[in-house]
């Protein structure tokens, strides 16, 4: 029996309308973070060269700075994970993982990869939610292809869900 104005049914409850959770079982649910600060980049290689531990000599790399809409700025040298709860997986290192506290929630746990090649800065959509978008001007914005990585200028703006960042 079905109700013929709404179409459920009548003996339905919240309990049993409710669907199961179509994400894997291995998602792992952290806390919230205190609301002091916007944006946080935490460097996985310590600065003091006492503590730092020893890295393969490579190429310096240049310096870019993330100007956040937030106000937020960021310097990064290397490559790095961004999103509301950067989680690298098992496989991987980054040289920073930004975290984006976004109310709205249109960035993803683990949003954005970025990193450089040949001192050119690069980003990478990880498959999120809400995707990427990249404005170069005077080019027309391009939605970024997850799993792609994608070279970006100075002065260009890279859209994550309802936040962005310029990169200088």
């Amino acid at each position: 029996m079905f109700c013929g104005g709404c179409g459920s049914s009548p003996t339905a409850t919240s309990v049993s309308r409710k669907r199961p959770d179509p994400r894997p079982s291995d998602t792992t649910i952290l806390e919230h973070l205190p609301p002091r600060s916007t944006v946080i980049s935490v460097p996985l290689w310590p600065t003091e060269p006492a503590q730092a531990p020893a890295r393969p000599a490579t190429v310096e790399r240049p310096r870019y700075t993330l100007q956040f809409s937030t106000g937020e700025t960021v310097s990064v040298r290397g490559n790095g994970l961004m999103g509301r709860r950067p989680l690298p997986q098992p496989t991987e290192t980054f040289d920073h993982l930004i975290q984006i506290t976004d109310p709205g929630m249109s960035v993803s746990k683990s949003h954005l990869e970025f990193g450089q090649y040949e001192g050119d800065f690069w980003v990478s959509d990880r498959f999120s939610s809400n995707g990427t978008i990249l404005r170069r001007s005077p080019a027309p914005s391009v939605r970024c292809e997850p799993g792609r990585r994608y070279l970006v200028s100075r002065g260009s703006r890279v859209e994550i869900g309802d936040q962005f960042f310029l990169l200088m």
